[in-house]
């Protein structure tokens, strides 16, 4: 006992001591205080990761340089605050929260450059892993690691997690790519092991770490059988500990070094920069799924398909399918299964069309072979294999989504021979099954005998804590007793198999672990907890509480893919930050606290509220779809009073009056700024905000003119359609600065009348709305009010479904293409038989075509706003801006504007937040042309960019003329 006292004490977390304010104006003497978070929200936000851990850091340090770091190190020794960097946040092991403080470095740290046509990549810790796969593709090449969350992940965390993946396996893992790094150490001490004399420079500047880490490896090869277990266990994957191979594979102190620090989780230094070595990214792969009748007869099958070639074979278990077997794809295949059934993931890699004929061939002869309950399915096509890997990429979130309510979820990867897999797999379900865990899951990469498991779990009550902890008492047991396997095979240490190193590797090996951090780090102030435990029972210890919340959100298991998708991610929260918080201001409600409870609603109702977009791109990178913008209008909708929902509903019902509103006040807001200057009308309107209670927009310049008066034409006998303009097209016309023109109704009417298929525009349109305005607000009688009505008249113009209905402004496509829950049962008969179509389907599908190219623009940039994405008709807007230009390009950081209808107008720092990534692209390069669908989207870039982006109905008008049926 007396021993596991000391190491506590040695090893543990410093405890806090400096008040919030006072410790941000220490911080503030050296950082920006706008980039440190104090606030009691912030820190709620940031103290939880991917894990099942939560610690509250004292303050969250947005660091932007290297400098940043070094006086933060410098600042964490004065004051023994421990310090941990954090990125995406997407660890599952608990490496990315802390009691200290907490760095992150995601949002200035994103930099990454292509080298060498591909063959190498330099990167920044804060560069998410799809971004640069995204940029390599074209020279068909890829990060080596691959882990399943690379949408959501960064580089940081896949160099000091030492992540893998499906195709990955150890010769392509971040150690084996690592070329150079930047990495600065506790001491300040920064090198760049690229410069030829960098091992010379890190001797001169830490002579005594430097002759520590010789003197480690000295030891370490005075033991020939420690050094061939290490060569070993490092053929197969493994992230348990320090990268102890680094003293077998090197002899340079440098070299040494920054092949620890890679799987370090942070707890030995920083890592600023890398050079990676990409791997290829072969074109042309084959990818199918197998059924097996168990897990023993699936598992048995992966040294025959890895012996034939197989790049990626991934097993699930029937309880891992039953988590996605609603999603589309497989649905019937899977929910037809036995109870006992198991599957394989399968993909083989061509690096020529001309090789895949043989392939097919070779794979059909080994799959014969195997004992399988149905025949296999395999395909080549891009969006069905696509379907296939978004079962298993989707796989984790999912199972969490499944949980019962109030437990949390817990994901390990342990690792095993792969000739011992069968077995292996089969003792770890008869673990599930002796310890009580009837809903645990098995999958994983099991082409490297990587296996995960994934459970449910309460941490209510010390009876569950004592169950959780005689479990992994017992996996320890197997993998590593039984199997000689590793604990952690790629998500890194973390919290919960810190306490197992030593049982993994042995006294002497964990002993040159413990040195080597008390070399480093000698103040154990990086990530302490981490890799070298502060207690034997730190797995059990600062576990996440998981109240229940709404609905709409209580299968949340924070895993963080959302957040690359979110406009507020950088201006307050995240869709998981909101979740998180949310369930907070819960827990502390239920336990009494409610002053504390008070002050996070104060800061939620603009934090959490006022600047979410309610776009409802959360769900389309969250595998179990959340839309964390549906309980946002919920929220919203409950902090309406009546007589602001009675308003809404008279506004809903009288709209015609709501637009012409719109446009006198558009039209007097420019007058009244001719007359009285800029200055005076913005100070004006700024007051009549704040009166408002931001309910009304603040006057700004660039406030788009009042449209013209639609022109009616094309006969309803001859028409082809129904032309719905929406009611910001009805009301908003050009910018002040636009050159004049016509309206998007004449312009479309004209196009359609070119094409020979012509459309009307309803004489009673005035006044009718798809009630994406009232939704977005939580006025949800409203919203109904106006999508009925809105349904009611289409049936009408399209004369019972007859016609289609095109609708000019892609968000209030989707509004009414998402409208059927909201609508009285006849509407949704009538809805069922109505065919509304975006103008960008119309346009691509029946006038293109029949549209003659006459003058293509140079080089066009392309806005597909959030319902163009979420509709998926990205492709057909891209293809119509290439049909009219040379060259068309839609950024790589395209994404939600936050614009969200009038909350740009309201709150134009989320537009700014969300569009500054977009508008830097935009501006290295000069195009002839800048183009979206939405208005209101168009006057957001515009802000951003300073370039004038309009409909890209102007750019089709622009570049064809009369259909070849007009000249004949």
């Amino acid at each position: 006992m007396q021993m596991v006292d000391k190491e506590k004490e040695e090893n543990s977390e410093p405890v806090p001591g400096i008040p919030p304010v006072e410790l941000k104006r220490r911080l503030s003497e050296f950082i920006s205080p706008n980039r440190i978070l104090v606030r009691p929200i912030d820190l709620v936000a940031f103290a939880s990761d991917a894990s099942f851990y939560r610690l509250m850091p004292q303050a969250v340090v947005l660091a932007a340089n290297v400098d940043e770091i070094r006086s933060l190190f410098s600042f964490s020794r004065l004051h023994q605050i421990p310090i941990t960097f954090r990125a995406a946040g997407t660890s599952l092991s608990g490496q990315a929260v802390t009691s200290g403080i907490l760095v992150e470095v995601a949002r200035f740290w994103r930099r990454f450059e292509i080298l060498d046509g591909g063959a190498r990549v330099r990167v920044e810790p804060g560069v998410i892993g799809g971004h640069v796969n995204q940029s390599l593709a074209r020279y068909h090449r890829k990060l080596g690691p691959d882990p399943a969350s690379i949408s959501a992940c960064t580089l940081g965390g896949i160099l000091s997690n030492n992540s893998s993946g499906m195709c990955c396996g150890v010769a392509q893992n971040a150690y084996h790519t690592l070329e150079s790094m930047k990495f600065l150490l506790p001491s300040g001490t920064c090198i760049d092991t690229s410069a030829t004399n960098a091992d010379d420079l890190f001797r001169v500047a830490e002579p005594a770490v430097a002759e520590g880490i010789l003197a480690l490896r000295r030891r370490l090869q005075s033991n020939p059988t420690l050094c061939q277990r290490i060569r070993s266990k490092y053929q197969r994957k493994n992230t348990t500990g320090y990268s102890l191979n680094s003293f077998v594979d090197f002899e340079r102190p440098v070299d040494i070094l920054q092949h620890l620090l890679i799987g370090a989780e942070g707890t030995l230094g920083f890592i600023a920069e890398a050079v990676l070595q990409t791997v290829p990214d072969f074109p042309w792969k084959y990818t199918g799924i197998l059924f097996f009748p168990d897990l023993y007869a699936a598992a048995a099958a992966v040294p025959i398909l890895n012996t034939h070639g197989a790049r990626a074979i991934e097993i699930m278990d029937r309880l891992a399918l039953r988590s996605v077997e609603n999603q589309p794809g497989f649905a019937s295949t899977i929910r037809s299964l036995p109870g006992d059934a198991c599957s394989l993931l399968v993909e083989f890699h061509a690096s020529a069309e001309a090789e895949m004929p043989a392939l097919k061939r070779a794979v059909k002869e080994t799959v014969a072979r195997l004992p399988l309950l149905q025949p296999s399915v395999f395909t080549d096509v891009p969006e069905d294999r696509a379907t296939l890997w978004k079962i298993r990429s989707g796989m984790f979130p999912s199972v969490g989504a499944t949980r019962e309510g109030g437990t949390t979820v817990i994901i390990e990867d342990v690792g095993f021979p792969v000739e011992n897999l069968a077995d292996a797999a089969t003792d770890l379900r008869e673990l599930f099954v002796k310890h009580g865990y009837s809903d645990a899951i098995l999958f994983g990469h099991a082409k490297d005998g990587n296996l995960h498991f994934v459970l449910s779990q309460t941490f209510n009550h010390q009876r569950a804590i004592d169950q959780y902890a005689r479990f992994m008492d017992d996996v320890v047991k197997l993998v590593v007793g039984r199997y000689d396997g590793a604990l952690k095979a790629e998500h890194g240490t973390g919290r919960n198999m810190a306490p197992f190193v030593e049982a993994e590797w042995g006294r002497e090996a964990y002993q040159l672990m413990k040195e080597l951090k008390g070399l480093v780090d000698p103040a154990n102030l990086l990530n302490p907890a981490v890799i070298i435990a502060a207690s034997r029972t730190a797995h059990i210890e600062n576990l996440k509480p998981l109240p229940r919340v709404e609905e709409e959100v209580d299968k949340c298991i924070e895993c963080g893919y959302c957040e690359p998708r979110c406009p507020s991610r950088e201006l307050t929260l995240t869709p998981r930050q909101r979740i998180a918080v949310r369930r907070e201001m819960t827990r502390l409600k239920e336990s009494g606290e409610d002053a504390r409870a008070h002050v996070l609603s104060q800061d939620y109702e603009y934090m959490g509220l006022d600047t979410c977009a309610a776009d409802g791109m959360c769900a389309t990178a969250c595998p179990v779809q959340i839309d964390t913008g549906q309980l946002v209008k919920q929220l919203r909708s409950e902090s309406h009073s009546k007589m602001a929902n009675r308003c809404a509903a008279f506004l809903a019902e009288h709209f015609a009056m709501t637009e012409t509103a719109v446009r006198w006040s558009l039209r007097i807001g420019h007058l009244g700024e001719k007359i009285a200057g800029r200055r005076v009308a913005n100070s004006l309107s700024r007051a009549f905000s704040h009166l408002s209670k931001d309910a009304l927009p603040a006057w700004q310049s660039d406030m788009p003119l009042p449209a013209p008066v639609i022109a009616h034409r094309a006969k309803r006998s001859e028409a082809h359609g129904v032309y719905f303009p929406s009611c910001v097209s009805r009301t908003m016309g050009r910018s002040p600065n636009e050159p004049e023109c016509a309206s998007i109704q004449n312009i479309f009417l004209e196009l359609a009348s070119r094409a020979g298929k012509p459309v009307f525009i309803p004489e009673d349109v005035r006044g009718t709305c798809c009630g994406t305005p009232f939704s977005s607000k939580g006025f949800r009688k409203a919203h109904e009010i106006a999508v009925n009505r809105a349904i009611s008249r289409m049936w009408h113009w399209s004369e019972r479904g007859r016609l289609p209905v095109v609708v000019d402004t892609s968000p209030c496509t989707y509004g009414f293409r998402a409208a059927r829950p909201y609508l009285t049962a006849a509407n949704q008969a009538l809805f069922d038989r109505l065919k509304i179509l975006d103008s960008i389907e119309y346009v691509h599908d029946q006038l293109l075509p029949r549209l003659r190219i006459k003058r293509k623009f140079g080089k066009v940039a392309l806005h597909p706003v959030c319902s163009v994405k979420k509709l998926r008709l990205d492709s057909r807007l891209e293809a119509i801006a290439r049909a009219c230009s040379h060259k068309a390009v839609t950024p790589a950081s395209a994404e939600c504007c936050g614009f969200a209808g009038d909350r740009g107008f309201l709150f134009p720092e989320l537009t700014a937040s969300a569009t500054r990534a977009e508008a830097s692209e935009i501006s290295a390069t000069q195009y002839d042309g800048y183009f979206s669908s939405s208005r209101t989207c168009e006057i957001a870039m515009t802000r951003a960019t300073n370039q004038m982006y309009r409909s890209y109905l102007y750019m089709v008008h622009s570049a064809t003329e009369g259909s070849a049926a007009e000249t004949h």
